[in-house]
């Protein structure tokens, strides 16, 4: 919506005069809506958008440029990207009826032209973007990025934002390690789980984490640890010597959430994830 002034000159017997200024507004029939597909967002992930365009207007507007900014943003002493166009990826509809895909520059903005939108109809733009490493992952994080419209017949371009929030909650793998790889009858063993969390929320006792392996060889007489520190049987795990079956207890172990480092020059951003570590040294 662009607005506009304008003041007039009364001139009589060489004077002029000013009048007051009076102020208006330009308003457009033409509204653009964007709507992403996915609520939220992980490392990897893709989101696709829909950019509605409805004209109410009496006259087809044609020739448009839509632009998407990406939700560049700036990092590094430049602009970081957290998004990027998958290839091929856009849909262009006018009424309901799907077209031929209109000319599309894949650069940062996004920039697709020859869009047409009919005298009291609409228009529809579907396409993906992929998630880059610049995307923000701590808890509470977005990608806001922001589409424009312009060309003949529009005064000024008309703008349509989307936010996607970061997905929150921990996200956990587990390693197992054993040392040493060789050993002979009667040694000594010890199984490393290494669990990580590159996720940005702890995954505390509420998660109820645990750990089972049937261990073999049975170990025999062992000992267990969590973070270094010595784990109690019964309270911490459980486990026989009959069957070589470990169990932690549920709660036991709990795993801080990562932490997040963005490069200076690039705007990527590095995962540090939390960690825990549990051991069970036997003989085997």
């Amino acid at each position: 919506m662009a607005s506009f002034t304008n003041q007039a000159t009364l001139r009589y017997n060489g004077l002029s005069v000013a009048s007051n200024v009076v102020t208006g507004q330009m308003v457009s029939p033409l509204s653009v809506t964007k709507t992403p597909v996915e609520d939220v967002y992980a490392p990897g992930d893709t989101i696709s958008y829909v950019i509605s365009l409805v004209n109410d207007g009496s006259a087809t507007y044609e020739g448009l440029t839509l632009s998407d900014d990406l939700g560049g943003y700036e990092a590094g002493g430049g602009t970081a990207w957290p998004l990027t166009y998958v290839a091929d990826s856009v849909r262009y509809f006018i009424n309901g009826v799907l077209q031929p895909a209109p000319a599309v520059t894949p650069g940062a903005p996004l920039v697709i032209t020859g869009i047409s939108v009919p005298a009291g109809g609409d228009a529809m733009l579907v396409y993906k973007t992929e998630l880059t490493a610049a995307a923000p992952l701590a808890a509470g994080s977005t990608v806001v990025n922001t589409a424009a419209l312009s060309g003949p017949g529009l005064a000024a371009p008309i703008e349509a934002q989307a936010s996607v929030a970061v997905r929150t909650g921990p996200e956990l793998s587990i390693v197992k390690s054993l040392f040493p790889a060789t050993v002979a009858p009667n040694g000594q063993l010890s199984y490393t789980f290494t669990i990580q969390n590159s996720g940005n929320e702890a995954a505390g006792t509420e998660a109820q984490i645990t750990v089972s392996d049937l261990f073999d060889p049975i170990l025999k007489n062992i000992s267990v640890s969590l973070d270094g520190q010595p784990m109690a049987k019964a309270a911490g795990y459980s486990y026989s010597e009959t069957t070589g079956q470990f169990d932690t207890a549920a709660g036991q172990i709990t795993v801080p959430a990562a932490s997040y480092a963005q490069s200076a020059s690039t705007g990527d951003w590095t995962v540090i994830p939390g960690e825990a570590v549990l051991t069970v040294t036997g003989t085997v």
